[in-house]
Parts: C-alpha cells; structure tokens; sequence
C-alpha cells in the first residue's frame, strides 16, 4: 500500500465540495453529503483454499490500522464505530441516512474522526461482502452525522 497516496486521496475528500444528486468520479462514488473512496482493492477470490482469504484480511486490516496511524498523527486517536448495529437498524426498517446505510452492508466497523476546524467526519473501512469479493480499503468522508 502506498500511504502516502493513500493520504493525498483523503485530504482530497476532505478539500472537495459534495454533490446534489449522487454519482461516480475519478476517485469513486460520491452523494449529498458524502465521498467515499477505495484506496486499495483486492483480487477475488473466486478460487482457492481459503488461505489467501485470510492472508487478505489480515493484510487489508494491518493497511488500515497503518493508514490510521498517519491520521492520529494529524487529528489524535479515532472513534472505533461499529456498523453492526446500523445494519440490524436498517434492516428493520428504520431510515438511515448515506453514506453510513451503504456502508453497513458491507464495512463492519469504521475508524473514524471529526475533522478539525470542519463540520465533516473522515472514516477508514475494510469493505468486504461475499466471501468470493474482493477487499477494498475504503476512504470516507461525510458531513452526515454517523447513526
């Protein structure tokens, strides 16, 4: 991974206005309100024993928690948020707002911090869905409250 462009991403996240109707960028996809970035993706994993999987998890959390280590340098230590609860919530019924209902199908916790002198939360996530998917080390940033 490299972090340093890792970084560049985020701060760019953080400098862009938000959109009025939600789409896909050069970075990735974007609504009212929100940015959301993969940072790195993974390959599938469509074939195999299982053992990549595990080596991929492992290496995508180890990625993250780097890249999280730079961010507390710049804004102190994160909220660890779990999307657990979000998603049990969405699935009931109850309305949650972007990016945090997307996210909780997929991401199951964030690190999370408000940026300072700014009104916008900034995340870092391992996304994840099936087992067969790729991994992707997910950039966040929201003027949405989180749920």
């Amino acid at each position: 991974m490299d972090i340093a462009k890792c970084l560049t991403v985020v701060d760019l996240l953080c400098a862009r206005e938000f959109p009025t109707a939600h789409g896909w960028t050069d970075h990735g996809e974007s609504g009212p309100g929100y940015h959301m970035a993969a940072l790195q993706t993974s390959g599938d994993f469509w074939e195999g024993d299982g053992t990549e999987w595990e080596e991929t998890a492992a290496q995508y959390e180890a990625d993250r928690d780097g890249l999280t280590e730079r961010l507390t340098e710049r804004w102190g230590p994160p909220q660890r948020f779990s999307l657990r609860s979000v998603l049990a919530r969405t699935m009931e019924g109850e309305e949650t707002a972007e990016p945090w209902a997307g996210l909780s199908e997929h991401v199951p916790d964030v690190h999370l911090w408000q940026a300072p002198a700014s009104d916008r939360w900034v995340a870092l996530g391992v996304s994840h869905g099936y087992k067969e998917l790729p991994f992707r080390l997910l950039g966040i940033v929201t003027e949405i409250d989180p749920p």
